[in-house]
């Protein structure tokens, strides 16, 4: 046998044929292990960028499509981050990994509001939403490109994508208010005339790690405001935490105010715009009020109550409230952002400064001018507790002219009663022959007058529960209820009752003959006003009923159908009228307000001049007593109706008397 070797394979024996294939099958598994170590090193390299684009959830900052774009409602494949395409060993741009990888914009977004809402099912924003324009991943710019998406002057354009966006909000329990306030804010404004140092959404909200404000954490959390809003006004926030309010919320005290309590949270207006809480009026009468009008800071904190009603009495106030612009304010005494109790010698109000503080105002104010009470009461103080001079001399001028205006001006009611009584009656006693209503007439004119007064004050009660209206009719809103709604029924029967008395009696059907309107009233009228202008020398001689009296009374019959009709609409919503909408009652409501609005002061303005404070007839016209007139005044008012009556009475005069041809003995 022959022993083969190794080397053998290379030598010219003549079984050369065999080491040939071997050499061909050698070759390619050498190839096939390059091949296989190749692959290997480039999956290690490719787990190692997929192991840092996992994140601790399930929540990738790629999933879902692009919120508020145009094509947002296309059901189309969301796009990927493929970033290892483009960043990956080998390629031209630079490599990704590691520390290198986003790790802290990832590691914010992974605990952001945006990447709790993906992970509970709901759709929010992702880092293809803001840095992309519509998921085109070639429009990915720096922060420093001015067409960058999230370059300062286009932050609020890009988050406005969907915060406001009314129908990408809907259902979130997000409004898309705040984003329309800011675009009114003075930061919005300073950004668009480029200023680029102006506050804008990441400013206060955070880029990537963007919480509620429920999380303590959270950079617009209450208490984690003044250092939010600090980060650029330094001064302010330095002050404000050495203020009371600072101190206080720094103690964790909720009610304590901060920067968006008084200057508002998105639509932050510069300071003393008169359009905001922070102008001046709205500073002594919005801002400071709403925590320091009442009793809650009293019984919470001992802080005095009724701070600004008695601003609003002093000079300062009611100056403040008829325009004044330089008047002083709550700020003006207390300070702005620094403001301190009384017992700290840095205060403005602290009694070593007050000369100063209101030398502000009052050049060359002493001691003297500052010594007193500042924040007087609604009441001048009568019911203060206290040993300062001006409450005490207050609380004697008080005592002291009360009674001296009772007696003064009580004196001088009972005198002018007393005068008005004597002529009154002297007016009641005179030669009243003329019958103006007969005794049916009248019966429904008191009915009518009782029942209108009645729901006159029992309504606007009703209307303003806090007027004297309303204390007049006691504090039981039942029992104003109840009056107005049995005024209203006697007020519908003695209408029912008018209309069958015009229908069914003489004098009714007389009464509608002589009412209806005619061509004559409104010559009347024109007459009538050519005479009182002095343009005509003689009245137009009125009927029975004049033009006043016939739209007087047309108007009275109109406004109780309107009101009638409403007042039923209101009273019986279901029972009756439960077939309308809810918005007739809405509509039935302001008819019926305004119309009683219209009726009441067509009383007071026309009919109590008729019959009240016109000169002929002063100081009342007793015909809705007794029915009759007397007959100068009734020449005076209704001369066609006087000459018709006199011309009556003298043809039955003259019916009466014999004729010359009988005989008397007949």
């Amino acid at each position: 046998m022959h022993a083969i070797g190794i080397g053998g394979i290379f030598s010219t024996s003549p079984l050369r044929k065999k080491p040939s294939y071997v050499r061909r099958h050698l070759a390619v598994a050498i190839v096939l292990t390059g091949v296989l170590i190749c692959a290997a090193f480039s999956l290690s390299a490719l787990e190692s960028v997929e192991a840092q684009n996992t994140s601790a959830t399930p929540v990738k900052p790629n999933e879902g499509s692009i919120i508020g774009g145009p094509n947002a409602n296309v059901p189309a494949a969301p796009p990927t981050l493929q970033c290892q395409g483009c960043h990956a060993p080998g390629t031209t741009l630079p490599y990704l990994a590691g520390s290198l990888f986003h790790t802290a914009p990832h590691a914010g977004y992974v605990h952001s509001f945006h990447a709790q809402a993906i992970h509970d099912g709901t759709k929010a924003a992702t880092c293809l939403d803001c840095h992309t324009k519509n998921g085109d991943m070639t429009t990915i710019l720096p922060a420093s490109d001015p067409n960058s998406t999230i370059n300062r002057t286009t932050i609020a354009e890009t988050c406005g994508k969907c915060h406001g966006d009314k129908s990408v909000m809907l259902g979130s329990g997000i409004s898309d208010r705040p984003f329309l306030a800011y675009r009114e804010s003075v930061h919005a404004k300073a950004i668009a005339r480029g200023n680029t140092g102006a506050a804008v959404c990441t400013d206060c909200h955070n880029s990537h790690d963007i919480q509620p404000a429920s999380n303590s954490q959270s950079s617009i959390a209450k208490i984690n405001i003044p250092v939010t809003c600090g980060k650029c006004h330094r001064t302010e926030a330095s002050e404000f935490a050495e203020s009371v309010h600072g101190q206080a919320v720094t103690r964790g005290v909720s009610r304590a105010p901060v920067c968006t309590d008084c200057h508002g949270i998105h639509n932050i207006k510069m300071p003393f715009d008169q359009n905001t809480v922070t102008a001046t009026t709205a500073v002594a009468t919005d801002t400071c009020a709403i925590c320091h009008e009442g009793v809650t800071l009293t019984q919470e904190f001992g802080v005095a109550s009724g701070r600004v009603s008695s601003y609003k009495d002093s000079y300062h106030g009611l100056a403040s409230q008829l325009g004044s612009k330089v008047v002083a304010n709550c700020a003006s005494c207390h300070g702005v952002h620094n403001i301190l109790p009384s017992s700290d010698p840095r205060s403005m109000i602290s009694a070593n400064n007050l000369g100063q503080t209101c030398g502000q105002c009052h050049v060359g104010a002493s001691v003297n001018f500052t010594n007193g009470k500042i924040h007087l009461t609604s009441g001048l103080v009568s019911e203060v507790a206290s040993e300062d001079m001006g409450v005490v001399g207050t609380r004697i001028v008080r005592g002291l002219y009360l009674p001296l205006i009772f007696l003064v001006i009580g004196g001088m009611v009972v005198h002018n009663a007393l005068i008005w009584r004597k002529k009154a009656v002297a007016k009641r006693h005179q030669i009243r022959d003329i019958v103006r209503l007969s005794a049916n007439q009248r019966a429904q004119h008191w009915l009518l007058l009782s029942s209108f007064i009645l729901l006159v004050l029992s309504g606007f009660a009703l209307q303003y529960p806090d007027s004297w209206l309303a204390w007049l009719l006691g504090s039981s809103e039942f029992l104003r209820r109840i009056i107005h709604r049995v005024a209203a029924v006697v007020m519908l029967l003695v209408g029912t009752y008018h209309v069958l008395y015009l229908a069914l009696s003489k004098e009714g059907r007389l009464w509608v003959k002589d009412m209806l309107p005619r061509l004559k009233d409104v010559r009347d009228l024109i007459a009538n006003f050519g005479y009182y202008l002095g343009v005509k020398n003689e009245k137009p001689k009125i009927a029975r009923f004049g033009y006043a009296e016939k739209a007087e009374y047309w108007a009275v019959v109109w406004g109780t159908i309107i009101m009638g009709l409403t007042g039923l609409m209101i009273w019986l919503k279901i029972s009756v009228f439960g077939f309308l909408p809810r918005w007739w009652i809405n509509i039935a409501l302001a008819v019926h307000f305004y119309e009683a609005v219209l009726a009441t002061l067509a009383i007071i303005v026309w009919h109590f001049y008729q019959v009240i404070f016109d000169p002929d007839v002063y100081p009342i016209n007793f015909a809705f007593i007794d029915g009759r007139v007397s007959e100068e005044s009734y020449k005076e008012e209704h001369e066609l109706a006087y000459e018709q009556l006199k011309q009556a009475e003298q043809e039955e005069v003259e019916a009466e008397e014999p004729t010359l041809d009988e005989d008397p003995g007949d």
